[in-house]
């Protein structure tokens, strides 16, 4: 094996300490026959335990070890990867080097551990080259990387040469990308994640703006915009204002379910991150997808300075914000500051300060190009919400009408008339056998 790895020449750049590369080591020292058996065998299970953690936590069945081999050439970044992430095939002699990497990682796909396993009389090989997985619920791993890694991985199986093998590599790069950007929909900041500024969200939903009733002109501004995003077009940043349980969270994420096969990608970011706003900006500019950064509940109160870091990226600063990154925000407030405001500054008596201040914080919501104002229902729309949430769930045998009166007894216990308050009756009435 490590007279394979060592001829790598694009991927070269893999982690020493991946599995590969130390399985690879141990590989030479067998070949060598310069070893202790017991500390060879010690070696071997400490690179299968690891395989056993990567796939539990990204899902993976029957070959482990082709899975693993998949998610290395889908999560390796570098220059080759990188261009052709969405675009695919470039033509060029990084190609013929390409091949060749290519032609390496079917070997490995095809590489004979029955020699290692008959002289240290282990079958740990034979075991994770026809694993049979426990069914674990989608929370429990990476259900997004898992599907594409093992479809890579059934693909490159089949693949005959190396050709082939380049064909199903570039082209799985040009429809899903490479690395974690690619892979994943969503993301948030994180300081302690290995691989950089951003860490995916691994347990996203699967909602659409259908599964969203009413608000039809607010999701068709939404739509109209995300998509002119996509396609490369001029967007604007976006404001969702109105009550609480309106949807307005609800049609960001769906917006995300929607157009996640056309390259868009969400970053979640809270209030007191906005001093790493350029920290993520870096991280995203130069790549191959559209970037929402997401601000779910957004608003300042009194002393809060947090959105002057804000302003500088929507403003550009010395870095003009790159025009494969906008900003979609929530917020209950549409100016995104109290109405009843009474800003302090440190001298008391400075109305002038004071008034500078309010305005510099009225001027940030008018760097969103476009608000959308989700309101409360009226009675009629909440009642239509409640009927057509229920008619998906044909379990639900109530009339319209007795929905309707339960409902209206519902929503005066619990909040007030809102979509999520629709929501959570139907949650109730699922799980209340006597009202079907």
């Amino acid at each position: 094996m490590h007279h394979l790895t060592s001829k790598l020449v694009i991927y070269k750049n893999i982690n020493q300490d991946s599995i590969l590369l130390r399985l690879s080591n141990i590989c030479q020292q067998f070949e060598s026959g310069d070893y202790a058996k017991e500390d060879l065998i010690s070696d071997i299970y400490i690179e299968i335990n690891r395989l056993l953690d990567i796939s539990t936590i990204y899902g993976f069945d029957e070959n482990l070890w082709h899975n693993y081999l998949a998610f290395v050439l889908a999560m390796t970044e570098n220059p080759f990867t990188l261009v052709s992430e969405k675009v695919g095939v470039n033509e060029g002699t990084v190609n013929k080097l390409a091949r060749n990497d290519f032609g390496i990682f079917k070997q490995l796909f095809d590489y004979d551990f029955s020699k290692i396993e008959k002289e240290l009389d282990i079958d740990c090989f034979t075991i994770i080259t026809d694993y049979n997985a426990v069914v674990k619920s989608e929370q429990i791993f990476n259900q997004s990387v898992s599907e594409k890694v093992q479809k890579l991985s059934q693909a490159i199986e089949q693949a005959k040469d190396a050709d082939e093998v380049y064909k199903v590599v570039t082209d799985f790069y040009q429809a899903y990308g490479v690395g974690e950007l690619g892979l994943n929909k969503a993301f948030r900041i994180s300081t302690e994640y290995k691989s950089g500024i951003l860490c995916p969200i691994t347990t996203t939903n699967d909602m659409r703006l259908d599964d969203l009733v009413g608000y039809e002109s607010q999701k068709k501004e939404l739509v109209q915009n995300t998509e002119a995003f996509v396609e490369g077009r001029q967007a604007n940043n976006v404001l969702l204002y109105g009550d609480a349980g309106t949807g307005k969270s609800a049609s960001i994420k769906s917006i995300l379910n929607q157009y996640y096969s056309q390259g868009l990608r969400m970053i979640e970011v809270y209030k007191h991150e906005f001093k790493k706003l350029p920290q993520v900006i870096d991280a995203i500019k130069n790549r191959n997808y559209r970037f929402i950064i997401y601000m779910d509940d957004l608003s300042f109160e009194e002393f809060e300075i947090e959105y002057k870091y804000l302003k500088a990226v929507m403003e550009g600063g010395l870095e003009a914000k790159p025009e494969n990154v906008l900003i979609y925000a929530t917020s209950n407030r549409r100016h995104l500051i109290r109405e009843t405001w009474s800003d302090r500054s440190d001298m008391a008596d400075d109305e002038l300060h004071r008034s500078e201040t309010v305005n510099e914080k009225l001027s940030l919501a008018a760097r969103f190009g476009v608000t959308i104002g989700y309101y409360t229902p009226q009675r009629e729309e909440y009642f239509k919400i409640v009927t057509t949430l229920a008619r998906r769930h044909p379990e639900i045998k109530l009339t319209d009408e007795e929905l309707i009166r339960e409902a209206g007894k519902w929503e005066m216990r619990h909040g007030g008339m809102s979509g999520r308050t629709a929501q959570q009756f139907i949650d109730s009435l699922m799980g209340t056998v006597d009202l079907f």
